[in-house]
């Protein structure tokens, strides 16, 4: 199987090119121009096993918003991609992930139906400059564009970077275990009705 993808996407707003290969090592090469965000982002190649580059140029001088939400999208759109017809895959992935006082929870379903459900709630507005909120808007925008449901949740945590980083750890844990192709229905669609396409 060749399971990798590169994806480019141009706005106004922001320049991105996504480069994705789902079997690799957990290589990764990231620079979105925000330090937090190329951080989270590692935590994915790192713990799920993907080789991941990653360039983004946005207008950040106005804010975050676009370059998170455009990076979101574009690496949903690399997953699809890559993915393919879904043949062979697990399709589910559950990951718990600690992070010292805080504990959160990631299921996926990449079953090409797109839902995102957000459980978590960030004590703290800011992390150094970063608006918090644009964790869902990045969690929203990659659950959309890559087809997949995913439900994220908070247990506990006082933390506000625990917490966010204890969910991307999961996320990558979760998708790992759901892209991973199951040897005894390699051949197989992982669905009752016989395809996974929209």
């Amino acid at each position: 199987m060749n399971r990798k993808a590169t994806v480019s996407r141009t706005t106004k707003e922001t320049q991105i090119e996504v480069s994705l290969v789902l079997d690799g090592t957990g290589q990764s090469e990231i620079n979105t121009g925000i330090g937090f965000l190329d951080h989270m982002l590692d935590q994915i190649a790192r713990h799920g096993l993907f080789d991941l580059t990653i360039k983004a140029k946005g207008d950040t001088h106005i804010d975050s918003h676009h370059t998170v939400e455009d990076v979101g999208i574009a690496m949903g759109q690399a997953f699809r991609e890559a993915l393919g017809d879904r043949r062979g895959i697990t399709r589910f992935g559950l990951a718990m992930v600690p992070l010292d006082e805080a504990l959160s929870r990631v299921v996926v379903d990449l079953s090409n139906r797109p839902s995102l459900v957000w459980r978590v709630a960030l004590p703290t507005q800011k992390l150094g400059q970063f608006d918090t909120e644009l964790f869902r808007e990045w969690f929203e925008a990659f659950a959309g564009n890559g087809a997949m449901t995913l439900h994220a949740e908070n247990l506990y945590g006082t933390n506000s970077h625990h917490i966010i980083e204890s969910c991307y750890k999961a996320l990558a844990m979760a998708l790992r275990q759901a892209c991973t192709v199951d040897q005894r229905r390699a051949d197989e669609v992982p669905s009752t009705k016989g395809t996974l396409s929209v």
